[in-house]
Parts: C-alpha cells; sequence; structure tokens
C-alpha cells in the first residue's frame, strides 16, 4: 500500500501537534498540567541564562500560558521530578529514571561531563564529601566558599563544585531541589530509597531502544535522521529501529511533498493524519519560543521541516552576532516567521523587544499584527512587565506598535 502523500504544511502541524502546541491553552494551568506537558516533550531542557525568563520556565509558558514558576521547583522538590543528561542538562520526569540510569552506572562514556581522573585523583575528598552529606544532609555548591571568585567556566570551578558534579553525573547524589534556580545535591540512595540498580536498570540496549520509541513520539513525525539526537544518542543502526517500530504498528511511513527520503508518523497521531486526507488541519498558537525548545533545538531538523536557519548566539562573540544575544523564535499558527530579540527588565516591568525580525517573503496583515501584538503582551505580562517598549522592528510593524504599549 503506498505510503500517504501529506504537505509540508500538514507535517509541521503533526510535528507542533505532538510537543502540545497545535493550539493555544483553554482553561487555566494546573499543577498537575506542568507535570503532562514535561511527559508530552519528555525532556524539559535546563539553561541559566535570564535575559528573559530562564529557558525551561519559558517552554512551559509556550504551552501552559499564565503560571507560576514555582510550579516546576515544587515539581521537582516533590520527586515527580529529576535532573540529568539527557539532551542536554533536562529536567525529566521521575518515572523515567530507570531511562538514564545505564548513563550514571558508565559516566566515562558521557565525555567531558565526567572525568575518571578527575574522580581517581581526588578519591578521598570525594569520599569525605559524600560523608559529609550523609550525616549532615543536602548541600549546594555555594555552602564552599572560594578564593577566586571570577571562575570563567567549568574549568575553572572551585574543587567541591566539580566534586559535586562528578557524583551527579555517576548518579550517586541527585538534585533534590533547587534554591534560586541553585542545584542543592543529595544522597540518591536517599531520594529514591526503593531504587535497585540490580532489579530496576535497563540495559544499555533497552533504554536505548526505549528512547527511540519514546522520541518518535516526542517527534511525532519525524525523518529516519532526526530520531536519535532527541536523546543525544550516538552510532545507533537505526533501520533496526525504524523496522520494529513499523511492525508494532507504533509508526506509519508517508511521503512529505518536497522530500525524497520518507518520513514516519507516530501513531498517537494517526487520526490527526487520517483528518488532513479530506481537510486541512492548522495549527492557531502564536508564542515566542526559548532557542531551547524542542521545536527549534535540533537545527538540521528545524531547517528542513520550518525552513528557519536558526542557531544559538550567546555563545557567539557579540561581534559576530547577526540577530542578538538571546534570540526567540516566532512561531505563528504552523510557522516560524522570525525572531525577536527580547529582554525583561524586572525593576522597571518594562519587556523591551530590543529588535524583530522577519523571516524573508513573510507578509505582515492585520491578523498577523494582532496575533503577534497579544502573544508579545501575554508572554511580557507573565514576565510581571506592565509595558512593552519597541526597538528595531520592520516598518509595517512600526507603523502599528509606534514605540510600544501599556499592558491591560
Amino acid at each position: 500500500m503506498p505510503a500517504q502523500v501529506i504537505s509540508l504544511s500538514t507535517a509541521r502541524v503533526l510535528h507542533l501537534a505532538a510537543q502540545g502546541l497545535k493550539n493555544p491553552p483553554t482553561r487555566k494551568a494546573t499543577p498537575a498540567d506542568l507535570l503532562d506537558v514535561i511527559r508530552t516533550m519528555g525532556l524539559l531542557q535546563i539553561d541559566t541564562i535570564s535575559v528573559v525568563a530562564r529557558s525551561p520556565y519559558l517552554v512551559l509558558f509556550t504551552r501552559l500560558g499564565d503560571y507560576p514558576a514555582e510550579w516546576l521547583e515544587n515539581a521537582l522538590a516533590a520527586k515527580q521530578l529529576f535532573e540529568y543528561w539527557a539532551h542536554e542538562a533536562c529536567f525529566i520526569p521521575i518515572e523515567d529514571f530507570a531511562l538514564l540510569r545505564h548513563r550514571m552506572l558508565y559516566p566515562e562514556h558521557l565525555g567531558w561531563k565526567y572525568s575518571p581522573e578527575w574522580r581517581e585523583k581526588h578519591h578521598q575528598d570525594i569520599e569525605d564529601l559524600l560523608g559529609h552529606i550523609a550525616q549532615n544532609g543536602p548541600v549546594r555548591s555555594a555552602d564552599f566558599s572560594r578564593e577566586n571568585k571570577n571562575s570563567t567556566g567549568w574549568w575553572d570551578w572551585k574543587p567541591e563544585k566539580r566534586h559535586l558534579e562528578t557524583l551527579f553525573t555517576a548518579g550517586e547524589l541527585m538534585v533534590s531541589e533547587r534554591k534560586n534556580f541553585h542545584r542543592v545535591y543529595d544522597l540518591t540512595s536517599r531520594i529514591l530509597p526503593d531504587w535497585n540498580d540490580d532489579r530496576d536498570t535497563l540495559s544499555a540496549a533497552e533504554a536505548q531502544y526505549e528512547m527511540l520509541r519514546r522520541s518518535s513520539q516526542y517527534l511525532g513525525i519525524f525523518k529516519a535522521e532526526w530520531l536519535a539526537d532527541y536523546y543525544r544518542l550516538k552510532r545507533i543502526p537505526l533501520r533496526g529501529v525504524i523496522n520494529r517500530l513499523e511492525e508494532d504498528e507504533e509508526i506509519a511511513q508517508v511521503s512529505v511533498e518536497g522530500f525524497s527520503e520518507p518520513f514516519y508518523v507516530h501513531h498517537t497521531l494517526f487520526p490527526l493524519l487520517a483528518q488532513s486526507a479530506s481537510q486541512s488541519i492548522t495549527s492557531t498558537v502564536t508564542s515566542l519560543l526559548s532557542p531551547f525548545d524542542p521545536i527549534v533545538w535540533d537545527r538540521k531538523r528545524a531547517l528542513a521541516l520550518f525552513n528557519f536557519d536558526y542557531r544559538i548566539e550567546c555563545y557567539t562573540p557579540q561581534a559576530k552576532r547577526q540577530y542578538g544575544y538571546f534570540v526567540l523564535p516566532i512561531l505563528h499558527r504552523g510557522e516560524l516567521i522570525g525572531r525577536t530579540d527580547a529582554k525583561i527588565h524586572r525593576r522597571e516591568q518594562v519587556f523591551e523587544v530590543k529588535a524583530l525580525y522577519l523571516e524573508p517573503g513573510t507578509k505582515v496583515g492585520s491578523r498577523r499584527i494582532n496575533d503577534l501584538t497579544k502573544a508579545i503582551s501575554q508572554c511580557a505580562r507573565w514576565h510581571g512587565a506592565t509595558r512593552v517598549v519597541i526597538g528595531a522592528v520592520p516598518e509595517a510593524l512600526r507603523a502599528s506598535w509606534q514605540g510600544g504599549w501599556e499592558i491591560v
């Protein structure tokens, strides 16, 4: 039976639906909704940059609407989430601990994140630190003094911080909570007292297959080459995985107009896929995305699926930046139509759109202007702003926005 042929716009909507971005929320969020959103994505990437709300909070806002940011810390402290290396450092549903445990038990495979040489060199100090935590309770890196406070990176961390990160990567410590977004570390055996490695840990092969299977759901629609990046898997023979998923009717092959290679759709989207055969399906979400949102964290995927060439420039020297330090992609009704360099001035309660860039060929009509105005206002209000200030924007937007507006 030939594969169903779908348009690129349909493929985009299927992906957004899988990621919880097909339609805006229709009711006020609850703490349970926050957990549901994270389970829908599988992973919530962590980043500490705070020019606007830190990335994990912003990713949640995009899907939940207005919600109290402390819900995320509450879920972590309640052991509903845990932190570990997945795509990168991520918040992960606690029920997925078994999925990552094999990485903890063999941390030498994680590259720069773990140094056996450091562990060996500082063996006694690390054992003493474990003993201190066992006797005195959880600790933060800030609990240990540092003579030189001008750290320039992980290679310049004070020894205790590296010890804590070493034990975290090896799974001997977990993050029990965050205080002002700083990690608090406790013994894994104290956080998960019922866990048994011999009984509960998946083998590397079992865990890798399960990660790929789940990635097919989180992506919703994908090319085979996109699958491994979600959990940062390397050198995975994907053909066998795809065949198994097809045999188990987890996925089905489709053809996307404009692409020669096959795509695959996860079975949870089969009803929406069937609907697309007789009528067009759409996304009605307009939102500012975090640079670390799963929609854009794979640059090649964002380019192929949305024709959106995106690079995170906060790690690029200022003179070489094209758009700005922490630029937010703009999602509008199934398309990535531009990006904005934004900043929240918390004390002044001002949300500044320093610059906004539309993609080539993007038309600006009244509905698009209204959608963008509403999305920026909602984001600014959630940040605690009472006014939006507009900087360098296209003339078509300048005519409507002038220098900004009050949030009512």
